[in-house]
């Protein structure tokens, strides 16, 4: 597992015996970090502005973004290093999706691409994001937003799905203390922690109401807000019914809390996406000679939402990495195996003579997730991160301005609405399908 050099081969010495399943998902991990760390940098303004020296980016045929080569295409570079960056990241991830089809444990040949060779999967990244920064303008920036709204509507219900598992492992874990040690301190914490969720989600509703609409006008403001924060409410109630109650005892509010306040941020987020600057105040328009209209400065090119939505990304992307649900239905989902399964090899067989596997292979029998489903995720979490370092903009039919569509929003609000669907499923489903397990 070492990246094939005595460095990183000391660094490992330092580290404890792991898996070789968790190595894995770690590193490919990081690799999708290092993607987002030069895309975050690449659109840093003082950045964005010296792009202009690599060639071809900026002048001769290849224009940005379709405009001609006398107009100043300073204020795109950022945009389009981000989508080449994400571009080279998305055909990684699915170039080992399509190797690690039908790999069913470590015996597999192909397992040994998906758990060594590191260093020569670092140079396949690096080529690959070298040749995508010769791709030809044309309709690709057009073409590869379309690509990466699917991908982040994905990527935002597989973030729900995790929110909502690890919602049911909290509430479980203390409720499990709760009945073991002093009840009351636990109970104690379990609602105040729901209370500060709610209250936290009550304020940021207001807030919305008060900056993404006017009294007069902003209906489609109006509407998202009001109707989220309905759904919200039924799902809230639906929660603690009897029969919920009955049917799933470890069903609660400081799950439909966690699920409230993540369907206020993607709200918010979405509001932010509105084309029109009276109902969004933190609306940003920037064209080919780099101008900005906007309540913040040009320099500000990462709005409030797209911090959280970055936070958010980091913190799913390790728990899908690291995570090892209990939960059946969310392991059928999520394409993972049992805890139990896939351990081939125990901690203590790691021990070899001359010194210590640090990586012992835990897959003999099984692999511990899918190889393919995994990839696919990170794939999307790609396009996710492309699109919300970007704020979801492009260009205008003129090619000279970068704009906020309606697409943004209509994909942002729709997956809420699936997000709260899927969880009044999970709810539901026991009453509605009898005969299945759902323990």
């Amino acid at each position: 597992s070492c990246l094939c050099g005595s460095a990183p081969c000391l660094l490992c010495g330092c580290c404890p015996s792991t898996k070789n399943s968790t190595i894995s998902r770690l590193l490919f991990t990081f690799f999708l970090f290092l993607g987002t760390l030069v895309s975050i940098i690449m659109i840093i303004p003082g950045v964005e502005k010296e792009l202009h020296k690599l060639p071809g980016f900026c002048e001769g045929s290849g224009s940005v973004l379709g405009v001609q080569p006398h107009v100043d295409c300073s204020s795109f570079l950022g945009h389009k290093a981000v989508y080449r960056m994400g571009f080279a990241m998305a055909a990684f991830f699915c170039l080992f999706a399509v190797l690690m089809v039908c790999v069913r444990s470590s015996k597999d040949p192909r397992a040994a691409l998906q758990n060594g060779f590191w260093f020569f999967k670092f140079l396949v990244l690096v080529g690959i994001t070298v040749g995508a920064f010769y791709i030809p303008d044309g309709a690709f920036t057009s073409v590869w937003f379309y690509f990466g709204v699917v991908g982040s509507f994905l990527f935002i219900l597989i973030q729900l799905v995790l929110l909502i598992d690890f919602a049911h492992s909290w509430s479980q874990r203390w409720l499990r203390n709760a009945d073991e040690s002093n009840a009351k301190g636990w109970y104690a914490a379990l609602c105040t922690v729901t209370f500060i969720f709610y209250a936290a989600s009550i304020a940021a509703v207001v807030l919305l109401y008060v900056y993404y609409t006017k009294p007069e006008g902003c209906t489609e403001g109006k509407a998202f807000i009001s109707i989220n924060l309905i759904l919200c409410l039924i799902v809230s109630v639906v929660s603690i019914l009897p029969k919920i109650q009955e049917a799933q005892p470890h069903s609660g509010l400081l799950q439909a809390s966690l699920i409230t306040l993540y369907t206020t941020y993607v709200t918010w987020s979405a509001l932010a996406n509105v084309p029109t600057q009276r109902c969004n105040p933190t609306l940003l328009v920037r064209n080919s000679t780099g101008s900005a209209t906007a309540t913040e400065p040009l320099t500000t090119w990462w709005d409030a939402p797209s911090i959280a939505g970055l936070v958010i990304f980091i913190l799913c992307t390790l728990f899908i990495s690291i995570r090892s649900s209990d939960h059946p239905q969310v392991n059928k989902l999520m394409l993972t195996e049992e805890s139990g399964a896939g351990a081939g090899a125990e901690p203590g067989g790691a021990a070899e003579e001359g010194g210590v596997r640090r990586a012992y292979d835990n897959e003999q029998d099984g692999v511990s997730y899918s190889y393919t489903f995994f990839h696919l995720c990170l794939l999307l979490a790609a396009l996710y991160i492309m699109m919300t370092l970007t704020n979801w903009y492009r260009p205008d039919e003129s090619l000279q301005v970068l704009r906020s569509p309606w697409t943004a929003v209509w994909v942002k609000i729709s997956s809420s609405w699936a997000g709260l669907l899927l969880y009044l499923w999970t709810l539901v489903a026991p009453l509605v399908l009898p005969d299945r397990d759902f323990s």
